[in-house]
């Protein structure tokens, strides 16, 4: 494997215009932080070595058989991830980069584009809080004393932040785009002397520096593999990215899937299948891990595992041939998952998607099972299996292929018959996931606080009358604005109960799933005030207060605060013990459903 001359980054980066460097469908996409381009750059600047690079030489009759990608120039989160696919039909050797595409890719967006990413604080989902940033070189000084050791203050600006500079300020930050597109360095001479600044020292040296850095240091040195055998090259590849930034088995089976499918583009499917699955409902964070795990267990791959051995052609072209039923049936359990009231903030396991979709697949569901009130039954099975199996805890944690696996033996053999509840609980508690809980699991989900991911699929659960097609937010019954530390301590609360009044406000007693507009009306108000309110009639108000096990008297003042939360906790432990199968060795033989002391509760009346 012979070593090539060392080259600039000018040049190399021309090599990537001309599209004579390119990336192999092998290669994972770009994943590098803002923070680690400015890092490289600092690097480039201080003539430090930035490790060699490995290409393949790729003859035209090989590289008919492969796809192959651009390097990507202006990098968006928001909607400019996935590198472009290139339609080569090269008459020339093609050029492609096995390692080293991170720091190409840097470069390249560095010196020649730009990187967006979200704002703090924003919506993920507006292109505007995804702005665009242009690398800057400050040339008033070095960079300030930083955690990171940087010694050349590079920064990622927005052009407003540029505009709102006054002009003495704004002239001092140079961007790096430029001293790229300066060919020489009377060109940039000229852009310093545009800038007033071409007589001033220490800003024309950094100038300077960087120009050079880029256009007359040769930094690039490339090994270069010539063998046409693509086992060989998988193996190098494999091997080379085992350090560094390691490449995930996920990484590695979307990259040989991609060049092994003949008549489509895996990493198109797969990331487009992600991006669709994603923006269903109020938005979900499915990742290619979990779609591509999904599509070994949902193919009938034997060995579901991240394995190199599991990545044969004759497995790829099974992935491959139900490829378009494994997206169908992702997609209905996706939109299930949807009409569960889940997303993204309340999923906490993105692995329980993957025995619902595989059983939907058996049944050969289609979006209409979502629907159909023939199937109400068989999806409220589902929901309640899905619901108790993320809310205890470890389930979906390690182990998770062993698991998968015998459930996809009891689904195969039982789907005929409809969801398997209790098949699947029987072999889940076998290998040390029952979804049956106890005493001490119980009183830990009453601990849960408002925002944990498991709060709003425990309400859920517990409150099945609930119509999560609607949008429902997790609400406090005795609201937060009554409660704070201010308002307690003017109203004479002592620190100690102060603090436990202020602990207890945002746990699971104090919870509560509401309609959005229901939500929105009882702002700041008292339990008792807000529902003689919303329901003026005492008979709506006893069923409202049954449905939601809320104490027979609700708290009309701070002062009551302590009896209610005590009162609501054991309603809800009640119910939970009885979800969760937790039985006491006395109430064995009582009838099944039963909950005498919350049968009792709800006989008394309902005073406000």
């Amino acid at each position: 494997m012979p070593y090539l001359p060392e080259t600039t980054i000018a040049a190399t980066l021309r090599e990537v215009v001309g599209g004579d460097l390119v990336l192999p469908a092998i290669q994972r996409e770009f994943v590098w932080r803002p923070e680690q381009v400015v890092r490289l750059f600092d690097s480039v600047m201080r003539g430090y070595p930035i490790g060699s690079f490995l290409s393949w030489k790729v003859s035209p009759e090989t590289a008919k058989q492969f796809k192959f990608y651009g390097f990507l120039r202006r990098y968006s989160e928001f909607d400019s991830r996935h590198n472009p696919q290139l339609d080569l039909l090269p008459s020339h050797d093609v050029i492609a980069v096995l390692d080293g595409q991170q720091r190409l890719t840097s470069l390249n967006i560095g010196l020649r584009g730009s990187f967006a990413w979200k704002r703090k604080y924003t919506h993920s989902r507006f292109r505007e809080n995804f702005p665009e940033r242009t690398l800057y070189l400050n040339l008033a000084g070095k960079a300030p004393e930083n955690a990171a050791g940087l010694e050349y203050d590079f920064r990622w600006l927005e052009a407003g932040q540029i505009d709102s500079m006054e002009e003495g300020e704004r002239a001092y930050w140079l961007s790096v785009p430029t001293v790229y597109e300066s060919s020489t360095m009377r060109e940039l001479w000229r852009e310093l002397g545009r800038r007033g600044l071409a007589n001033e020292e220490s800003p024309a040296d950094l100038a300077q520096l960087l120009w050079e850095r880029v256009h007359s240091h040769n930094s690039i040195q490339f090994f270069q593999e010539t063998d046409q055998d693509i086992e060989r090259v998988l193996d190098i590849f494999i091997r080379v990215n085992s350090g560094g930034t390691v490449l995930a088995y996920s990484d590695l089976l979307l990259s040989i899937a991609t060049a092994q499918w003949k008549d489509r583009d895996a990493r198109q499917e797969v990331h487009g299948l992600v991006d669709e699955l994603n923006a269903v409902g109020a938005g979900f964070s499915f990742s290619k891990d979990l779609i591509l795990k999904s599509g070994l267990v949902l193919s009938g791959i034997p060995d579901i595992g991240f394995k190199v051995k599991n990545f044969t052609t004759e497995n790829m072209a099974k992935l491959a041939d139900q490829w378009d039923e494994i997206a169908a049936s992702l997609r209905v359990a996706v939109g299930l998952f949807s009409d569960f009231g889940l997303s993204g903030a309340t999923l906490s396991a993105n692995s329980v998607l993957i025995p619902v979709a595989l059983y939907l697949h058996h049944r050969r569901a289609t979006q209409t099972y979502r629907e159909d009130p023939r199937m109400a039954d068989e999806r409220a099975a589902i929901k309640n299996w899905v619901l108790r199996s993320l809310i205890i805890p470890g389930v979906w944690g390690s182990g998770l292929d062993v698991l998968l696996r015998a459930i996809r033996d009891v689904i195969e053999q039982s789907a005929a018959r409809g969801f398997p509840v209790a098949d699947l609980e029987r072999v889940m508690a076998s290998r040390g996931k029952s979804l049956r809980g106890n005493d001490e699991v119980v009183d830990g989900l009453l601990d849960l606080r408002y925002g944990d991911p498991r709060t709003f699929p425990l309400l859920a659960l517990m409150f099945d009358h609930v119509n999560t097609r609607n949008q429902h937010h997790v609400d406090h019954v005795y609201p937060t604005a009554q409660l704070k530390p201010g308002v307690l301590r003017d109203a004479g609360v002592g620190p100690d109960e102060r603090a436990l009044i202020v602990d207890r406000k945002d746990r699971l007693p104090n919870l509560e799933l509401l309609e959005g507009l229901e939500n929105i009306s009882k702002s700041a108000k008292f339990p008792a005030e807000w529902l003689a309110e919303a329901m003026p009639d005492e008979s709506s108000r006893t069923a409202y207060i049954r449905r939601n096990l809320l104490p027979p008297t609700l708290p009309a003042t701070l002062a009551d605060f302590d009896a209610f939360y005590q009162a609501r906790r054991d309603l809800l432990r009640a119910r939970l013990r009885e979800l969760l199968g937790v039985r006491r060795d006395e109430e064995v033989n009582a009838k099944e459903g039963s909950l005498p002391a919350l049968d009792e509760a709800m006989e008394a009346e309902v005073r406000l």
